[in-house]
């Protein structure tokens, strides 16, 4: 089991996925709740690795997850473009309806925020590198 982070400085994405590419769960929570809900995740599941993107307070996030999580190793993923291609993959997950239905792709916006989905990219983009 594989867990994906995408870090940030108020809220954060998770995500919970097999080698197999099987979503478990995903979910955006408070950057102050990150520790707890991974640990709660990491009794929930048998994580092997934590991959997390290289951006946004990546530095700081790796030494709080390497101070609380000793035993999982840590993978830095390249995460350029990893929100507009969530973007887009939030509209396939959920198709638009109603008038937004006529709103071209690249001009809506998702309805709220897909920290969660990026983790579930970062997640696949590791997965192409092994």
């Amino acid at each position: 089991m594989i867990l994906g982070f995408d870090p940030g400085r108020d809220k954060c994405g998770l995500a919970v996925m097999d080698s197999e590419g099987k979503i478990y769960e995903h979910q955006v929570i408070s950057s102050d709740d990150a520790i707890a809900t991974i640990e709660s995740l990491s009794q929930k599941y048998p994580i092997q690795i934590i991959v997390m993107g290289n951006l946004t307070t990546a530095k700081s996030w790796r030494n709080k997850l390497e101070s609380h999580f000793a035993n999982f190793p840590i993978e830095m993923i390249d995460e350029n473009n990893s929100t507009l291609e969530a973007r887009s993959r939030y509209w396939s997950i959920y198709p638009p309806t109603g008038i937004t239905r006529l709103v071209p792709q690249g001009m809506r916006i998702p309805p709220r925020p897909i920290d969660d989905i990026v983790a579930i990219i970062l997640i696949e983009r590791y997965l192409l590198t092994i």
